[in-house]
């Protein structure tokens, strides 16, 4: 039962240190109201993070349909909620986010 408790109070510390760590970029974000020059029409941008490893990407709206990248957006809706400013908060490690986006330039490449 002890080792339930242990588990359980991991699981909601781990949450919200995740909740603080977004808060701490989504208070960044909103002190502006301009999008940033570096996301041009038709991107986003999306901060892959996990634990210390943080990193931000701009990504295009093709990505909006690639499975991969939709599987992250529901982790960070079930962590996170879709209530942030600026740029979306992925749980993940910045190196997954990347090999998504390695692959489906890969697989545009191809066809």
């Amino acid at each position: 039962m002890e080792v339930q408790r242990k588990k359980m109070l991991k699981s909601m510390i781990t949450k919200v240190l995740k909740g603080l760590q977004f808060l701490a970029y989504n208070e960044a974000a909103t002190t502006t109201t301009m999008v940033p020059k570096d996301v041009k029409e038709g991107h986003f941008a999306v901060i892959a993070i996990q634990g210390e490893e943080t990193k931000r990407f701009i990504v295009e709206l093709e990505y909006l349909t690639d499975p991969d990248f939709l599987r992250l957006l529901e982790q960070a809706k079930e962590e996170f909620g879709f209530e942030q400013k600026g740029a979306i908060a992925l749980p993940c490690r910045p190196q997954e986010l990347q090999k998504i986006i390695e692959n489906r330039r890969m697989n545009n490449a191809i066809v």
